[in-house]
């Protein structure tokens, strides 16, 4: 079938975090990361199925789960999960938690890449940990002046930063949020030989991993090699890619033993070992029937992201874009208003009603950049984007 995703659904009154967090009618909220897009049908019927048993008592997660993630890994990506390898929680951020937990104590460090999705810091401060950094590196894209750059890895600083002995974790976000980055193959072989060079464990958050444009390939890191496989954990979910956030159900997929029952035991401390039934049904029904939806939902994400890109060429030439890859988060630099991201998060709300993420939530390496979220209709986005230029010509 052909999904309608122009389509203006009101939100306001839903309970929505994004749309119900102000009682300004006026907000165009482009910020959290969830779409203003009608979920794949099969996943609604999935669901009204499941309501209309009308009981909804603790939750056995079925082999019809497990089956159906080990389909749509292996189907799409080449990575065969067995089901042993996969432990379900309620999100990739209490995954990641627990993890930490699980293999570290107080004072021990997690190496991150910056500027890095906000809630790895919380989750490393959370269990008495610090963070090191390996900033990331901003990398012109073609000619001075031709809008876009992109984001590398310093390689030589990672090294160094893992032979710290208190790194005992490194976090990876692939796709990069914010940052727009799906890592290579190569970059992502590289980052593995440091952590084992290291006895690093490597965390790979694969959560945007099915939201990837323009060609680019996402590749499981624990499919690159029999060794990394034992050594690496993964934290996927269907909740970006299916916008079922809501529905809390994520997975943790560790092929050691070892380690798993380490991860189990820190889940279970955390307590976040159970799941509900609605998020059971809708993985199941996304990861089996999904496929049509999401091929629709990328063609429409990239060219809400080549508008962006063109309209910020012609109409706001000093506020370059990282190229992106992967997610439906645009990275805009905004270094030149000379105003520090928080209060131009506040500013641009108050005077204009549109409501983006200051780029200081992602570390130091963020500020002075702000995260616009694409997965909108395309009147909502160019909404947004003539509000910025209003704001940005009344400076």
């Amino acid at each position: 079938m052909k999904y309608d995703f122009d389509e203006l659904i009101e939100r306001r009154g839903s309970g929505s975090y994004k749309w119900d967090g102000t009682d300004r009618e006026d907000i165009l909220p482009l910020w959290v990361a969830d779409m203003d897009f009608r979920v794949a049908e099969p996943i609604l019927a999935a669901l009204r199925k499941r309501v209309e048993h009308g009981i909804f008592g603790y939750t056995k997660v079925p082999d019809t789960y497990y089956q159906a993630i080990s389909g749509w890994f292996e189907r799409r990506h080449g990575w065969k999960i067995e089901r042993d390898e996969v432990i379900y929680t309620s999100g990739v951020v209490p995954a990641i938690s627990a993890i930490i937990k699980a293999f570290t104590g107080p004072g021990d460090k997690v190496l991150i890449q910056t500027p890095v999705y906000n809630c790895f810091f919380s989750s490393i401060r959370n269990n008495g940990c610090t963070f090191s950094e390996n900033p990331l590196v901003p990398v012109q894209n073609g000619s001075a002046g031709s809008g876009t750059f992109s984001y590398s890895i310093d390689f030589a600083d990672l090294e160094a930063k893992a032979s710290d002995p208190a790194v005992k974790l490194m976090l990876i976000c692939n796709p990069h949020n914010p940052a727009g980055r799906v890592w290579t193959r190569e970059e992502l072989t590289e980052i593995g030989n440091i952590c084992l060079r290291h006895d690093v464990i490597p965390v790979s958050d694969e959560i945007h991993c099915e939201l990837v444009l323009n060609g680019h390939e996402y590749t499981p890191f624990a499919s690159i090699s029999e060794q990394f496989r034992r050594h690496c954990i993964t934290c996927v979910s269907p909740s970006k890619a299916f916008n079922i956030a809501g529905l809390q159900i994520a997975n943790i997929v560790a092929a050691d033993p070892g380690m798993r029952a380490r991860i189990d035991r820190a889940i279970n401390i955390n307590e976040v070992c159970d799941v509900n039934p609605f998020g059971v049904a809708a993985l199941i029904a996304a990861y089996n029937e999904g496929e049509e939806w999401l091929g629709q939902l990328l063609e429409y994400i990239g060219s809400n992201w080549k508008y962006m890109k063109e309209w910020c060429a012609a109409n706001l030439p000093d506020f370059p874009l990282a190229e992106l890859e992967g997610t439906y988060l645009a990275w805009m630099d905004c270094r030149k208003t000379g105003i520090p991201s928080a209060r131009l998060e506040e500013d641009l709300i108050e005077k204009t009603g549109l409501w983006l993420n200051a780029g200081s939530m992602y570390g130091t390496e963020g500020e002075g950049f702000m995260r616009w979220n694409l997965a909108c209709p395309r009147a909502r986005l160019a909404d947004g984007l003539e509000r910025f230029r209003r704001y940005v010509d009344g400076l």
